[in-house]
């Protein structure tokens, strides 16, 4: 922190609100040293209502950043720092989480459904049979993305087949649609008394009714999903002035940048350069890798997605992307449902004293297989004897596959790999990672770079201009780099092992007749309904404890 001598000298300041998965934060930075001033974290609660099924409550989200907001602007003062620096607000977000909301009440019609959330599958098995081949990847040569229960359209799909309120309000004309950025941007800006309906351009490729190639809405994607168009934010560019803040400390402060989260990290890790790659450890785990202003069709498995478009006239930039649905909240199984661990700093420690995994591989198949499978089926697997190490061991092998994707359907391989994100401070984790993959890991010293790319962008927008994005002007970044420390044959060893572990993984999620001890033939049945505060149906319950399967090796 600077002296008290040196606060008045500070210059302009941008702040971020980063609303993610488990937390919803506001950090301030200082535009000139992209210094972390200071900052406030509130925990979101999430609610798992049935099996396969995650809610979260979209006006708790809100109220939890004004109280971040508020909260960041009293440390602020504090440290005699003047908040009226505050020249921009940039926002970044949990994606493909999809909210519904009246705008005449600005109350929410439905809690939003997570990305996590599984209740679509039936819904994406119906779509798919009713294209040529049941082919899950139809729709990919305008959206990049499989049809599959992680992406919006098939949840805001659910919402309208499920909820009479999201009906009526959609034909009464009352109803918006967005993701958490747009709910945001939208209440943030007055609400019901002329908030601004707008998404950016990275947010809006993740919901399967975007063109990635017109930058756009696309009416064919629309009446594929039966989806009005009119329910659907403006799409704009990542780094803007969408609208001014109404209520609160910073009224008036323009909110001038909009990224979703892992392109956000992205632009935070700056990597601008085409080949450049970063993997963020949260909630999930998403490896993207920047392919410049040409979209690069994956045919191993990967999804095509805007990386950023910073500026209403520059031009829009592709990222590949690999998508682990489980990686932070292995934390929480460990925590809730071994009772191994009570936060996730014992992880390292416990894992430490193991020495080896013992030929253990633990698949966190918890929400189903994303990249490169996309196969909702499959549920969490552990083999092993002895567990404490293998959780990280199994996070670590998930990347490999995607790498290997990435390299060739880029034909460049990575030669490093950049990393951001919470797990990033288990520094066993990291080593892991850097020997499975068998090039260098590179952290950060500061880790807040999803928060740090949408202050970027909102310092940088027309209007604002306040933080230079020209190369020759970003602050050097620091970082720590671990170099691999085991050999290439002993790694390709562990990760052929692995993918016998993912394959037994699949299909464990059906209905189709099997046989029980006695000969007999049964059916699965549904798994029971959770009551609202149960942890994730992933985790514990019915039919989804019998699918962590446990064998011995």
């Amino acid at each position: 922190m600077a002296a008290s001598s040196d606060r008045i000298m500070l210059g302009p300041l941008v702040a971020a609100i980063d609303q993610g998965t488990s937390s919803t934060r506001f950090l301030v930075f200082n535009a000139k040293t992209a210094e972390l001033l200071s900052h406030h974290q509130v925990e979101i609660k999430q609610s798992f209502p049935k099996e396969g099924w995650v809610e979260e409550d979209p006006k708790e989200i809100l109220h939890s950043v004004y109280e971040c907001m508020e909260r960041t602007c009293e440390k602020m003062t504090q440290l005699n720092i003047d908040i009226s620096n505050i020249k921009a607000i940039g926002v970044t977000n949990q994606r493909e989480t999809t909210l519904i909301w009246d705008k005449m009440t600005g109350e929410p019609l439905y809690n939003a459904i997570v990305w996590l959330d599984l209740r679509t599958q039936s819904t994406v098995e119906r779509l798919i049979s009713k294209t040529p081949g049941r082919n899950k990847n139809h729709l990919k040569h305008k959206t990049g993305l499989p049809i599959s229960t992680y992406f919006s359209a098939v949840k805001l799909r659910w919402l309208l087949d499920n909820v009479p309120e999201v009906r009526e309000a959609v034909q009464s004309d009352r109803a918006m649609f967005g993701t958490v950025d747009s709910w945001l941007i939208w209440s943030l800006t007055g609400g019901k008394s002329g908030g601004v309906h707008c998404t950016d351009v990275t947010n809006a490729s993740r919901t399967m009714l975007f063109n990635i190639h017109t930058m756009d809405w696309d009416p064919e994607l629309c009446q594929y999903f039966d989806i009005p168009m009119e329910i659907l934010p403006k799409v704009r560019s990542s780094s803007e002035i969408y609208g001014l803040m109404k209520s609160g400390s910073l009224t008036g402060v323009p909110i001038s940048g909009c990224l979703g989260d892992q392109s956000a990290a992205l632009v935070g890790q700056m990597c601008f350069q085409d080949g450049q790659a970063k993997n963020t450890y949260g909630t999930g785990c998403f490896l993207l890798r920047n392919t410049g202003l040409k979209p690069v069709m994956s045919e191993h498995g990967l999804l095509t997605t805007v990386a950023y478009k910073l500026g209403r006239d520059k031009p829009a930039c592709y990222a590949l992307e690999g998508s682990v649905a489980i990686a932070g909240a292995v934390v929480q199984w460990l925590k809730d449902n071994l009772g191994i661990v009570q936060s996730s700093t014992e992880i390292e420690n416990l894992a430490a004293t193991v020495g080896t995994s013992y030929g253990c591989y633990f698949v966190p198949a918890f929400s189903g297989l994303y990249a490169p499978y996309w196969e909702p089926s499959a549920r969490g697997l552990l083999l092993c004897r002895v567990p404490p190490r293998c959780e990280l061991v199994g996070l670590c092998l998930f990347l490999p596959q995607i790498l290997d994707a990435m390299n060739q359907d880029s034909g460049i391989p990575l030669t490093q790999l950049q990393v951001d994100g919470g797990m990033t401070s288990n520094r066993l984790l990291m080593q892991l990672q850097a020997d499975i993959l068998c090039i260098p890991v590179v952290k950060p010293s500061m880790p807040e770079t999803t928060a740090l790319g949408a202050a970027m962008a909102a310092g940088a927008a027309e209007g604002v201009s306040v933080w230079s994005l020209r190369p020759e002007d970003l602050s050097a970044v620091t970082s720590e780099k671990f170099e691999p420390q085991i050999n290439p044959e002993e790694s390709e060893f562990r990760y052929a092992r692995w993918k016998k572990a993912v394959q037994k993984a699949m299909n464990w999620e059906t209905t189709e007749p099997i046989t029980n001890g006695n000969g007999t033939c049964v059916r699965l049945p549904r798994g029971p309904t959770q009551p609202t505060n149960a942890p994730p149906p992933s985790f514990q319950g019915g039919r989804s404890r019998r699918a962590l399967s446990v064998m011995s090796t």
